[in-house]
């Protein structure tokens, strides 16, 4: 209790000064500052203070043995101790609940045990904190990331004593919910229930069973005892599977689970119980903080059995979430298939007013691969900050490493197994030879996956231009396989093909690509604009000491050849090439007909072992880079019309640095086409 005190009078400040560093001095019910004395608080609080609360409240865990009594509060007296009365809103006064289904980004909410908040046995029942989560819930829902609740999940120990009085003031406030159409669903924990799902009705079967959610779109049906349901929530256009279990699940509860998983083949699946893991430190530090929080929970004996009986084999289940343990904690654990399941323990009713219906928020982001979850308590941050007793004030966000985290998945990756995202169909070249296309190259016909690429062998101007690539250039003495054909290639690329190099500089090794050297391409100047595009990979080997400046395309011919002096101006290098720096950034470095300075295009630093479309577009009077489509931020302002040429050819892979070979690509390189005019997003290779 101590620690808790101690970083409330740090926190606070002054009324008169509104400072931090002169440290106030907390006595009998004043505050003072030491520069300006005895301060008032900013407003009178509502109910007793601090040494008054500890004086009637009693704080007791309860686990799966039960627990003692949170203390002689009642709704009235809890409301006017914590000044809920004022800050809750009515229900009519919420939002409509029409979350994005469409969006990337979405939210599970999750709330575990609430069991302290309904002990009507008691004469306990303290329904605000609750209300104010479901409010929260209904509030942020179609807003953005991080908002857009579109389900929610409660982990079960919706009471103490489960008794049907209890039950009647639950099923009111979950009325709150049902009047907003809010999609969620519910569990029995073992304060709720006894025995396994095969025990016949019960005040919460009764209350909180199937017929609750009849008119719920996202209810998707339940087992023969009702106490085992099925939701299909849609989020990120797709659907998504919630199995709400029972407490203690029997064979015949195992095997409607595993066969209503089976009848939803391509669903991701999401598991909620009331128990499977526990936390594996101990809770005797505030703020609960373990040494590993990314391997911090275990399988109870029940969890064991969930594991071995439902979880581990079906590999749609990739996240399972429950209470009745605290502290919080996490672990994952690969499956049969050797893919990752994350499972989650979240409780907080060991914590000021039984965890005050804190709510864990899963905060999906399928574009960036990640679940960024927090905790946050909704009854306390809808309470004006100086109107939070001292206990309140510690638990409106949660922000150690158990309770404010991210989790990385490649969800594509995660769910190819059930549910594979289908590969983009090639498209024909001439689908691709749109107006002003000068070049058109691909490589998804020459040759069979890993086989060499040979001298007699040439890759076609499928635009019909002929700017074919007819010479290959391997440095001498090294092996005919340094150029091989690849089935591998970016999932939105025409061709279904791709070159793969095995090129560097230290030593020179590897083999390149050259237009005949009377090409057409070799003399274009590009005054009215260009598009150039093309599809890259680095592999995971790629080093800067061996790899860095290597080009996949570039135009032979030194800018000291083509009368260039700017004082920018190296005049060995070549007149134009799209290249990757020393941190694989993709440059690209032209000498435009215009200036005697060369003008400059940056991306930023690309990672391995991912195919990437990258294109240069001008306008006629400036150039701008695009990765995916989207635009870099390094793109100069300087006018930069057309291209300097000298009638030399065009390299694919080769790099010629004062008249002589420097580098060679290392990587994989897809389609490449060029184009005589600017280019939109809407019209590239990647574009649907």
């Amino acid at each position: 209790m101590l620690a808790i005190w101690r970083s409330v009078r740090i926190g606070r400040s002054c009324v008169q000064c509104d400072s931090l560093t002169n440290a106030l001095i907390r006595t009998e019910g004043t505050s003072m500052c030491r520069q300006h004395g005895e301060n008032p608080p900013p407003r009178t609080p509502d109910g007793p203070d601090r040494r008054a609360f500890l004086r009637t409240a009693g704080l007791a865990g309860a686990g799966a043995a039960g627990a003692a009594a949170l203390g002689p509060l009642t709704a009235s007296s809890a409301s006017a101790a914590t000044a809920s009365a004022a800050a809750m809103r009515s229900p009519a006064e919420v939002g409509r609940w029409s979350p994005d289904t469409g969006s990337p980004q979405f939210t599970l909410a999750v709330m575990p045990d609430t069991q302290f908040l309904y002990w009507a046995s008691q004469g306990s029942v303290n329904p605000e904190p609750q209300e104010a989560s479901f409010r929260y819930v209904i509030d942020n829902n179609g807003d953005g990331p991080g908002r857009n609740i579109v389900f929610m999940a409660h982990l079960g120990d919706l009471t103490e004593d489960a008794q049907a009085s209890s039950f009647q003031h639950v099923s009111q406030a979950f009325g709150i919910l049902d009047s907003h159409g809010v999609a969620y669903s519910v569990l029995a924990g073992n304060h709720d229930v006894s025995g396994d799902d095969q025990r016949g009705s019960t005040p919460y079967l009764e209350t909180m069973g199937p017929q609750r959610f009849k008119n719920s779109p996202t209810f998707a049906g339940s087992d023969a005892t009702g106490y085992n349901t099925a939701h299909i929530f849609r989020a990120a256009d797709r659907e998504w599977l919630l199995l709400a279990m029972d407490w203690r699940t029997s064979a015949s509860g195992f095997a409607w689970a595993s066969q209503f998983i089976k009848d939803h083949p391509t669903l991701p699946v999401i598991l909620t119980s009331h128990e499977i893991v526990g936390s594996s430190y101990d809770d005797n530090v505030y703020p609960y903080q373990s040494g590993d929080p990314d391997n911090d929970a275990v399988l109870s004996s029940y969890g064991q059995q969930v594991w071995d009986t439902l979880i581990k084999d079906n590999d749609q289940i990739f996240l399972t979430l429950n209470g009745h343990y605290w502290p919080p904690g996490r672990v994952t654990m690969p499956n049969s298939a050797g893919h990752d399941v994350h499972l989650h323990i979240t409780n907080y009713q060991n914590r000021y007013f039984g965890g005050a219906a804190m709510l864990r928020l899963y905060h999906f982001d399928l574009a960036r691969n990640t679940i960024d979850v927090e905790t946050i308590s909704p009854w306390v941050l809808a309470q004006p900050p100086w109107q939070r007793n001292v206990l309140a004030a510690q638990e409106a966000r949660l922000t150690t490493a158990v309770d404010y985290f991210s989790v990385q998945i490649d969800f594509e990756q995660r769910f190819s197994g059930f549910a594979p995202v289908p590969s983009r169909p090639g498209r024909p070249p001439k689908q691709m030879v749109i107006p002003g296309t000068l070049a058109y190259w691909r490589f998804d016909s020459g040759g069979a996956d890993g086989s060499s690429f040979t001298s007699s062998q040439t890759i076609p101007d499928l635009s019909g231009n002929g700017n074919d690539l007819t010479t290959l250039v391997t440095v001498p003495g090294n092996a005919s396989d340094t150029l091989r054909w690849s089935g591998d290639y970016h999932p939105d690329q025409p061709g279904h093909g791709s070159l793969y190099f095995d090129g560097g500089q230290n030593p020179l090794r590897g083999g390149y690509l050259t237009t005949a050297a009377k090409a057409p391409l070799n003399t274009q100047t590009f005054a009215a604009g260009y598009t150039f595009e093309v599809f890259v990979k680095i592999p995971l080997d790629w080093t800067s000491n061996d790899n860095s400046w290597m080009a996949v395309l570039s135009r032979w011919g030194e800018a000291g050849q083509a009368g260039k002096t700017g004082a920018g101006t190296d005049p060995q290098e070549p007149i134009a090439t799209f290249s990757f720096s020393n941190g694989r950034e993709p440059q690209w470095n032209i000498y435009p007909l215009n200036l005697n300075d060369p003008t400059t295009n940056w991306g930023h630093g690309l990672p391995e072992d991912t195919w990437w479309h990258l294109a240069v577009v001008n306008d006629g009077n400036r150039a701008v880079m695009y990765v995916e489509g989207c635009p870099t931020v390094d793109n100069p302002a300087t006018q930069s019309s057309g291209i300097t040429q000298l009638g030399l050819p065009w390299a694919l892979g080769g790099y010629e640095y004062g008249g002589t070979i420097n580098q060679i690509f290392h990587g994989w390189v897809g389609d490449i086409r060029i184009v005589s005019r600017p280019l939109p997003v809407s019209e590239f290779m990647i574009a649907f």
